[in-house]
């Protein structure tokens, strides 16, 4: 007997969790950790001083070490269910079965995964690329020829600066595509590089990431329809045309561990079919696709953002 009104089928949840576009980077820049077994959970939130305030650690002969109390806020969160529905008439099961065609199903759980994970990526570009989610001593915003579509720009500098200033180094690079398009012809960059005199070309993931001693250079370029429903279709990067430098500790979760940002799963998820009589003359099959979770920008100070790196 199932534990919930609507049945999760195994296999289609399978499919559900293996869907993963290439081109999406939601999973690389706020990292799932380990899911939480109930929807509100608690995540500590540390001070910027915590690990920096050297206590006095010294010991008399005859005395014992000083104790400590960390300095943490206990925070509290709540995951959000994201999920779609979509209808699918008996005929169209048929249909595709007596022709050995793909499970009109499957093909469901698919397209909805999909969008399902298209909605995750616009919600962590839109706190990673945020000022609300750096102190003003973390970011920076680019006009005119400060902008690295400028050649005379110097993009060294602000990107040195990027990572020199927060506390915690940062190790990853994130670029919308249309600022990686810009920085990776920088004559500047090229230059670095090529180790030589010559500024022009294109520089790598790999040599852009040895320049700045970086693990990782993540890009987005993921669009997304902006146009409400039944209007023309506008096509927008979700990524923007913007930069940031994070520090994230893979080994972070909801409970300890100094970090950018994660992503909080609850369970795992979910996919499942069931009958609906209301679906056309012959009835058909509700397919239902979701997650539930919550991302979470747990030390700004952690990061760097750079708006409007490109015009």
């Amino acid at each position: 007997m199932t534990s919930t009104p609507f049945p999760i089928d195994p296999a289609l949840t399978a499919i559900a969790i293996a869907f993963r576009n290439p081109e999406l980077i939601a999973d690389r820049v706020l990292p799932r950790v380990t899911p939480v077994s109930k929807r509100t959970f608690a995540w500590n939130q540390y001070p910027i001083g915590t690990l920096y305030t050297l206590p006095d650690d010294r010991v008399g002969r005859r005395g014992t070490p000083r104790q400590l109390s960390y300095e943490e806020t206990r925070q509290t969160a709540e995951v959000e269910d994201h999920g779609l529905d979509d209808p699918i008439p008996q005929d169209d099961i048929d249909q595709a079965a007596s022709q050995g065609a793909k499970s009109p199903v499957d093909k469901s759980v698919t397209f909805h995964s999909s969008l399902i994970e298209l909605g995750r990526e616009v919600r962590t570009a839109g706190l990673v690329f945020n000022t609300a989610s750096y102190p003003s001593t973390n970011r920076v915003t680019l006009s005119g020829s400060d902008q690295w579509s400028d050649v005379t720009s110097d993009p060294i500098a602000t990107i040195e600066a990027a990572i020199n200033t927060p506390l915690m180094r940062p190790r990853k690079a994130v670029f919308g595509q249309l600022t990686w398009s810009a920085v990776r012809k920088h004559p500047k960059i090229v230059k670095a590089a090529n180790k030589t005199s010559g500024d022009t070309g294109l520089v790598t993931k790999e040599a852009f990431a040895e320049i700045f001693e970086l693990e990782e250079v993540i890009v987005g370029n993921a669009y997304v329809n902006t146009a409400k429903r039944g209007q023309a279709v506008t096509m927008s990067r979700t990524w923007g045309k913007h930069a940031a430098f994070l520090y994230q500790d893979p080994l972070a979760d909801n409970d300890h561990g100094v970090t950018f940002g994660i992503t909080v799963p609850y369970k795992t998820k979910i996919a499942g079919a069931t009958p609906d009589g209301d679906i056309g003359l012959r009835g058909g099959q509700r397919v239902r696709v979701g997650e539930s979770l919550k991302e979470l920008i747990v030390s700004g100070d952690c990061g760097y953002y750079i708006q409007n790196a490109t015009a």
